[in-house]
């Protein structure tokens, strides 16, 4: 975390507090307003990582964190929606290509909102969508599984995998055009509000000067690969947020390992060798997702029955970590979020039929040193 407040913190705080967290539930129900993404394009906090000679603030990734955090604290569909942008406006501020001059100034200053359609590149040797060469550009085939904001973005960074098993990433306008066709909006256990759908690509056709990014597959995945390895800012958010409908008693333990985790993950984010220690970083993610699930549960146990209504706030918190669990998941985080899991079950089975080996305390034995004790869960 920032010691001293950015400018963009005190944006991000104070559209937090005064938008998006006090109309979170019914935004969970109803859908992500535009007026909500019309105060985020003012604020400038589209434009956090991108170049300042393009309008942008170029601040530094600490701070980019710190307004994830505040942003999916307050309300995760909001978050996600405009998160989408920022691979768009990191991957122009890279680039070399035509594309560059004509959308960066445009994104970074909030002028444009963009989505992305990449995630399904994470499949391969599978490719959902094939890019060949026709005419002067290039034709997109197959289908996206899962495309954020449709009919909240502008325009869309779309990937897909050529015939010689290259990345190509490409912008072309949100909307429904020749060889591109949405899905209605997906219906989801946590996150319905952020218009997600599938697309339909049959066909579509889009020039050499569209196109952003163009490499090696297996070029692209290393680059890809360490921004999954990494405990998600979004899931420290939800987990503040879960932690203040606790009591002082129960909030005390889960917020000190919070702090702990924060702050290792974050270390291990700003290392200057981005591939280096990377079971320390998949373990953090997994620690992350574990404290937020402790978190969100027990503001459900503490609600009660009244959590069991959609417009609760412990209830939507614990839907959107369930979302967060599977967010941006590769088979490697799979895999250790799955073997971590398995290791915690395993301890708790031998735990459980330890347990169960003693008598309990009737005055006639001392109490059994496990009882009571959990060193692996909240």
């Amino acid at each position: 975390m920032t010691t001293t407040p950015h400018p963009l913190v005190s944006r991000a705080r104070r559209l937090a507090d005064d938008l998006l967290a006090p109309q979170a539930e019914r935004v969970d129900q109803e859908g992500v307003p535009r007026e909500h993404l019309a105060e985020i394009r003012r604020s400038g906090l589209l434009g956090v990582n991108a170049p300042k000679e393009y309008g942008g603030a170029d601040a530094p990734a600490a701070v980019a964190r710190e307004t994830a955090e505040i942003l999916a604290g307050a309300c995760c569909s909001t978050w996600f929606v405009q998160t989408q942008h920022h691979t768009p406006v990191a991957t122009l501020a890279r680039s070399e290509s035509a594309v560059r001059e004509r959308l960066l100034g445009p994104l970074a200053r909030g002028e444009l909102l963009s989505g992305v359609a990449y995630a399904h590149l994470r499949a391969h040797p599978r490719t959902p969508v094939r890019v060949t060469r026709e005419r002067s550009g290039w034709r997109f085939d197959g289908t996206v599984p899962w495309y954020t904001g449709w009919g909240l973005n502008d325009v869309m960074l779309l990937a897909g995998i050529t015939d010689a098993d290259e990345a190509l990433f490409a912008f072309t306008d949100a909307r429904e055009q020749p060889g591109l066709r949405a899905s209605a909006p997906m219906r989801l256990a946590a996150l319905t509000a952020s218009q997600t759908v599938s697309l339909e690509l049959d066909g579509l056709w889009l020039p050499e000067e569209s196109v952003a990014l163009r490499r090696p597959y297996a070029q692209w995945a290393a680059t890809d690969r360490v921004k999954t390895l990494n405990a998600s800012p979004a899931a420290f958010g939800i987990t503040e947020t879960a932690l203040a409908l606790l009591d002082d008693d129960t909030a005390a333990p889960l917020r000190a390992r919070l702090q702990k985790i924060r702050t290792s993950a974050y270390a291990l984010a700003d290392h200057p060798t981005p591939h280096e220690h990377e079971q320390e970083r998949l373990a953090l993610r997994t620690q992350s997702f574990e404290l937020l699930r402790a978190a969100t549960t027990a503001a459900v146990v503490t609600g009660g029955g009244r959590t069991m209504t959609l417009t609760d706030k412990a209830q939507r918190l614990a839907r959107e970590a369930l979302f967060l669990l599977v967010q941006g998941q590769t088979p490697e985080s799979r895999r250790a979020h799955l073997n971590a899991l398995t290791v915690q079950g395993t301890r708790g089975t031998a735990r459980s039929t330890q347990d169960n080996a003693h008598p309990p305390n009737n005055g006639n034995h001392a109490p059994h040193p496990a009882n009571g004790t959990c060193t692996d869960g909240a």
